[in-house]
């Protein structure tokens, strides 16, 4: 009896961290079972994949009925590159307008985990064998705005990560302490006008080097305390600045509007004056051209995400024209874990770093955490605090436990 064979696909709608609906699947083979709830974005790349049929989850959950589950009953989970192809051959648009890239995503990632389950497996040791061994880096959303908040910085997160930390539960430790003194440095400054974003990241109402001033004062006083060098970044997410009519970045905070050079020689210096570890889409979406300025001379990691849409043909056009050296991995962006495995797959092979990542609009849905592990992804960005964002990091900790567990009974096998 094959016990990775499908049963039954069930689908429903479940609330995000806005309060949005969007769709949860359960695969169930015969000795299996897998669930997946997939995300949405607010800072999307334009070149994504369609998160939902008109934006109508309700039409999502009709094609998973009607369309989807009589192709998949029958099929075996472990397949699954032909169940990914299934999903595009119902689908039929090619970026998935028909049944939807969450709808693609959850279904997708839903079976991996029943197959996994069919043998007693975690997901990350079922998709990466023996190799997958290590766990991320953690890179923690602390203050931000742009399309994730209302009248806070321009630039959309800021961000830190524990480069020093030892293991998961010491890096996680160090990101929320971080996390909370901020928000009383940064008290100090707004006089309690300070929000959250969407991300659970503080969203005081001033200009963005003020707001890298009061990250950096904080992590150094942590890095002090614990030992633990923390390092900053930044995701600009410079699509949302960029006027196209204008052909200038715009920031409405400090009341600049800069050209493409200009821009290029404005994250320069913040990544010099702040020794910045990481900066993400600091040039718009269309612009190779520019990234590949700014990663020559940059010592950082400068990772494209709008720019890649975790799409293996936009991340070959940036390899050619040496665009950046790292990428941002978010399956939803493309709809199915083969095409998410590629993308890794050619930036590894390619020495560009691949980052894993959540969305801004989660669920509690913990998958990801097991994709970096398995996929050998060296950090994982998936905020500091909210429900949602503690799921995949507590999701770690649980990993990792389990990887030092396996070591030990190694160790006395030699």
């Amino acid at each position: 009896m094959n016990p990775t064979i499908i049963e039954d696909i069930k689908a429903r709608k479940v609330l995000d961290s806005r309060g949005n609906w969007t769709i949860e699947v359960d695969v169930i083979t015969r000795l299996g079972f897998g669930r997946c709830a997939a995300p949405s974005g607010a800072s999307t790349g334009k070149y994504e994949v369609v998160s939902l049929p008109e934006n109508n989850v309700d039409k999502a959950l009709v094609e998973v009925e009607e369309s989807i589950t009589p192709e998949m009953v029958g099929m075996d989970a472990e397949e699954q590159e032909v169940i990914d192809s299934i999903l595009k051959e119902v689908d039929g648009t090619g970026n998935f307008a028909s049944i939807g890239g969450n709808t693609a995503v959850a279904l997708s990632l839903a079976n991996a985990k029943a197959a996994a389950s069919s043998y007693g497996l975690s997901l990350y040791r079922y998709l990466g064998g023996n190799f997958a061994t290590e766990i991320p880096y953690p890179l923690g959303n602390v203050i931000g705005g742009g399309a994730h908040a209302v009248n806070a910085t321009d630039i959309q997160e800021f961000l830190t990560i524990p480069v020093g930390a030892k293991d998961a539960k010491e890096a996680l430790s160090v990101n929320s302490e971080i996390h909370k003194r901020a928000k009383n440095a940064l008290l100090k400054k707004t006089k309690y006008n300070l929000g959250k974003g969407d991300e659970g990241a503080w969203a005081p109402n001033i200009k963005d080097e003020e707001a890298l001033k009061v990250l950096s004062a904080v992590s150094k006083e942590v890095t002090g305390e614990t030992g633990v060098e923390v390092r900053l970044g930044m995701d600009v997410a410079a699509s949302e600045l960029w006027d196209s009519k204008a052909k200038r970045y715009v920031y409405k905070q400090e009341g600049k509007k800069r050209t493409v050079d200009e821009q290029v020689e404005y994250i320069s210096g913040l990544i010099e004056d702040y020794d910045l570890f990481y900066v993400e889409d600091p040039i718009q979406e269309e612009d190779y051209e520019a990234f590949a300025a700014l990663t020559k001379g940059a010592k950082c990691l400068i990772c494209g995400d709008d720019l890649y849409v975790t799409n293996v043909r936009r991340l070959q056009e940036g390899i050619r024209k040496k665009a950046t050296n790292a990428i941002l991995i978010k399956p939803n962006q493309c709809g199915t874990l083969t095409d998410t495995y590629r993308a890794v797959s050619l930036a590894k092979r390619s020495g560009i770093t691949p980052v894993l990542s959540h969305r801004s609009g989660e669920t509690v849905d913990e998958t990801i955490a097991h994709l970096a592990v398995a996929f050998g992804c060296p950090i994982i960005k998936t905020g500091v605090v909210g429900g949602e964002r503690i799921a995949k990091l507590n999701e770690l900790i649980r990993i990792s436990e389990e990887l030092s567990t396996q070591r030990g009974r190694m160790a006395a096998l030699q």
